[in-house]
């Protein structure tokens, strides 16, 4: 696979579009509020999505948006200060029973037996995510044993296995090396396999590939759909790059200010924005063959502080297709606009896409 630095092409919009995939997870209203010393942030504010079993949700947004919060809400695993306010977050457990992960205590053992061996999360920053004075091996080895209940030495030849799986050379050596003696990208493929270790249902992987060049990147992007195809595993992959989003993601959700504002299957969301955001990002993108004299589009203004909230649509103060009297006014509410498939913006009520 080669690197993708922009977005050179559209999704293949030939996949077709199967039947109702079965559900992994069901988030449904969401509310996650973190308090500061300035204030109570609604970090998430109503949130509602799904991931299928072996399908790639993308949430996307710019930074603030709120994706982060909610990818670690799935797993309970909130700042001290944060808290599960409202919502449901339903996961369709190994046994076929229904566990509400929001309503468990966060440091209870039943959350705990799920966190790396049902719901897996790869971080952002792998110096933050591994201890600096453990070896490799003494970070995938315990979580190993204690989730797969495997001898001392079926766990190391777990993990030697695991590192090899994602690259790692001389997997059997590198065990016993620190985090520092590895680099940026290969610190991130050791949190792969440390979070691929315990063969997972559901993968949380938090922009897993922004600080690596490209053509790691590539690589780990063609790393996760190939475990995600012989095991099934189910993505909610964070990201604010849309050429991952277009070679990656089954479905995409995208996020403003702790609210999806659209959300569609890839094909939909690339071929049809609806929402003035999405349609804005979309433009924001590089293109090959665009031109020297082609400048890149943005999109005015700044993420709103969660402190000062506009009234109405949250996006109103930097949409170009706002209507005054309206937008500043009402909450436009989700429009469903098909199975799978809704907006929150007025300019959908009757339908009116109103492109930019």
């Amino acid at each position: 696979m080669r690197p993708i630095p922009m977005l050179e092409r559209m999704p293949d919009f030939s996949r077709a579009a199967a039947a109702q995939p079965e559900t992994l997870v069901t988030v449904q209203d969401l509310k996650v509020h973190i308090g500061t010393d300035d204030g109570l942030v609604r970090a998430v504010d109503g949130v509602t999505f799904d991931v299928p079993r072996g399908r790639t949700l993308c949430l996307v947004g710019e930074s603030g948006s709120g994706k982060s919060v909610t990818g670690r809400a799935l797993m309970n695993l909130l700042p001290p200060s944060g808290r599960i306010a409202g919502g449901r977050i339903s996961y369709a457990g190994r046994a076929g029973e229904t566990i509400d992960i929001g309503a468990l205590a966060p440091r209870g053992r039943q959350i705990r037996s799920l966190r790396g061996k049902d719901i897996s999360l790869i971080s952002q920053e792998p110096m933050a995510a591994l201890s600096p004075v453990h070896t490799i091996g003494q970070q995938i080895v315990p979580v190993v044993r204690r989730h797969l209940g495997l001898s001392k030495k079926a766990a190391e030849a777990r993990a030697v296995e695991m590192l090899g799986r994602v690259g790692i050379p001389r997997p059997a050596e590198r065990l016993n090396n620190y985090p520092f003696e590895f680099s940026g990208g290969m610190r991130q493929r050791v949190c792969i396999a440390l979070a691929l270790s315990c063969q997972p249902r559901l993968l949380i992987a938090d922009e897993p590939t922004t600080a690596l060049d490209v053509t790691t990147q590539a690589n780990i992007i063609d790393l996760l759909q190939e475990l995600q195809r012989e095991s099934g595993l189910s993505i909610l992959f964070i990201t604010h790059d849309l050429g991952v989003v277009a070679e990656i993601a089954d479905d995409v959700a995208v996020m403003y200010l702790g609210k999806i504002v659209e959300r569609g299957t890839v094909d939909e969301i690339f071929a049809d924005p609806r929402h003035p955001y999405t349609q804005a990002l979309l433009k924001s993108v590089p293109r090959l063959g665009a031109g020297r004299e082609t400048r890149l589009a943005a999109i005015r203004g700044m993420v709103p502080s969660p402190f000062d909230r506009p009234s109405g649509c949250d996006f109103h103060p930097r949409c170009d297709l706002a209507i005054k009297g309206l937008c500043e006014v009402e909450d436009p509410g989700t429009i469903t606009l098909g199975p799978r498939r809704d907006v929150r913006c007025v300019l959908q009520r009757n339908g009116d896409a109103r492109h930019a």
